[in-house]
């Protein structure tokens, strides 16, 4: 079964629970059946060796649980002698027995179902005379890998939280990615390493702190499994939207991966991995969400630990945490003698250059240029993700850049690269084909500027380029006759003092000497002013539509001139003949 009817087929339930629930409460019923309908055909073919192991392994008074996964081939398993279809086989008891059979799984299989308040679920169902109908259409369906593969699984689970999040009037976008923004950025933070990823049985890990339904997590497995299958990539993740954890653990059971990994809450109030670092990390964080809600806490470790904590260099205003996302993973970078990391997280337009010199976001900035952990930032088309049509960014962070990269920063302009989607999801109306996901690759891997019919698409700058001075420029205070008014007291005695009303700041390229712009830009327009060093502070900030904007000259005036009179001369044809 395709995709999409497969998709078709589990939103067809939603015809059965129409009159009795409201359609924003229809993923709560349809994705938890999913789920078990999933985990259920997984465990089909090794369901008899299990019981009977699990009868033997009683019988002897051993704990069952490791021979258990043996059997199954999977990191869970179920010792009930119940599946789906028998289920349908006693209609009086399907309430009773659907909750022993869910009682029956691993205890990891079981918190999924809790996640997903699954017995209230089951509950509200049976009380409405729908239980049984909604488990048969569910048990009806082939969810077994051969039938569904895991890709192909996690996109149905994305599409069915794309329909329900938009029902429900919700961000969709929150809970996941698009695969092709995740196959660049997978691209990219594994570009240089395939030799390292080639080699038999290495083990790496990948940590993604807004892991949302697993998307990041799986294509990066995916990739890993495409170049090297001997090679083992073991995941990480945190995410906070209890739904999206409980499809994220499930998928990575059936995967294989230790669920353990996979933390509940909030990463940045309540860090789920604490003292753990990563080779490869991947984020796409919450656009221009504030963090009010955890801002005591994030305070409290900024102020306490400082640089010994997550949040040394900074803190962004309150109104958007996204570059409180930027440096969590910072954090979690391994040492570059252990190895080091690299990650990728999407960001929107503001971490660029909201805040002015001194502000949280600039000193963010500047810690990340000044300790040369950029690599790039690579600006995708509009339109490209499911809750919004704004730009977006992908940076790319590590310490242990190659030599060419050092102390340089690439920024890619790949707003171009996209093609029209024949239907639109949400506000999701373009995509990344595979050319073009190969051409930004190209262009980050072989770090080169280059052109596009005469436009830059990649720049290679120097890290400084991006900083500056803020000097503040003071004018001599005046008294009623135009004298300048002089200091009486302490250090000001003699000196002449400022007028506020008359003072001006002016930013300073830091490559520039601050003395010969002064002399060159303010002396000439105002010569009794001059710099109150004290009040210096060094900003940073990325103008990235700046450096690609391309200056298209006027048409000439004559030119201009004469379509004005075509235009004119046709008006006074027409006047001509209505008045005829």
């Amino acid at each position: 079964m395709n995709q999409p009817a497969l998709s078709a087929f589990l939103w067809s339930v939603a015809d059965l629970l129409r009159g009795d629930y409201k359609q924003s409460d229809y993923g709560k019923v349809i994705l938890p059946f999913t789920v078990l309908r999933r985990l259920d055909c997984v465990l089909e073919s090794t369901k008899q060796a299990v019981l009977k192991e699990f009868a033997d392994r009683q019988k002897a008074g051993l704990n069952p649980e490791p021979f258990l996964l043996r059997k199954a081939g999977q990191s869970f398993y179920n010792t009930s002698p119940l599946d789906m279809r028998k289920l349908m086989g006693d209609q009086d008891h399907i309430r009773e027995n659907l909750f022993s059979y869910i009682q029956a799984f691993s205890p990891a299989v079981r918190d999924v179902f809790e996640r997903f308040e699954f017995h209230t679920q089951v509950d509200r169902l049976h009380k409405a005379g729908l239980l049984y109908q909604v488990t048969e259409r569910f048990a009806q369906v082939d969810l077994h890998p051969e039938a569904v593969d895991n890709h192909q699984m996690g996109l149905v689970f994305e599409e069915l939280i794309r329909k329900f999040a938009e029902i429900s009037n919700e961000t969709a976008g929150e809970h996941f990615t698009p695969r092709e923004v995740i196959r660049l950025m997978v691209n990219l933070i594994f570009i240089e390493d395939d030799d390292v990823l080639s080699k038999p049985g290495v083990v790496r890990t990948i940590y993604d702190p807004t892991a949302g339904t697993g998307g990041m997590l799986s294509v990066a497995g995916e990739y890993l499994e495409e170049h090297n299958p001997q090679a083992r990539l073991t995941v990480f993740g945190q995410e906070l939207n209890p739904e999206s954890y409980a499809i994220c653990k499930a998928d990575m059971l059936i995967k294989g991966q230790d669920v353990a990994n996979i933390s509940f809450g909030n990463t940045l109030s309540d860090d789920g991995h604490p003292h753990k670092k990563f080779d490869y990390m991947l984020s796409n964080p919450p656009f221009g969400v504030e963090w009010k809600k955890v801002e005591k806490e994030i305070r409290k470790e900024h102020e306490s630990q400082g640089f010994n904590g997550r949040f040394g260099p900074g803190l962004p205003r309150v109104s958007d945490g996204s570059l409180l996302f930027l440096l969590h993973l910072i954090s979690k970078m391994r040492p570059a003698a252990e190895g080091g990391s690299r990650f990728g997280i999407v960001l929107n337009g503001s971490p660029l250059f909201t805040g002015g010199a001194g502000s949280g976001e600039s000193e963010i900035r500047r810690y990340v240029l000044e300790n040369d952990l950029l690599e790039a930032i690579v600006g995708l088309p509009t339109d490209m993700f499911y809750n919004t049509g704004i730009a977006t960014y992908v940076w790319i962070i590590s310490n242990r850049k190659p030599a060419a990269r050092k102390g340089k920063v690439q920024l890619i302009d790949a707003s171009g690269f996209w093609q029209k989607m024949r239907k639109s999801l949400g506000s999701k109306r373009k995509e990344l084909s595979d050319e073009h996901i190969a051409e930004i690759t190209r262009l980050f891997g072989q770090f080169v500027e280059a052109k596009q019919d005469g436009k830059p698409i990649s720049r290679i700058f120097r890290n400084e380029d991006f900083g500056y001075r803020t000097i503040t420029v003071e004018r001599p205070l005046r008294d009623a006759a135009g004298k300048i008014v002089l200091g009486e007291k302490g250090k000001q005695k003699g000196k002449p003092q400022a007028d506020s009303s008359l003072r001006d700041t002016e930013n300073v390229p830091l490559a520039e000497d601050v003395e010969a712009y002064f002399k060159r830009e303010v002396l000439p327009h105002a010569p009794d002013a001059w710099i109150d060093h004290d009040k210096t502070k060094v900003g940073y900030e990325i103008p990235f539509n700046r450096h690609f904007y391309v200056f298209t000259p006027p048409r000439p005036l004559a030119e201009i001139d004469a379509d004005l009179k075509a235009v004119t001369d046709r008006i006074k044809q027409m006047i001509g003949g209505l008045s005829a």
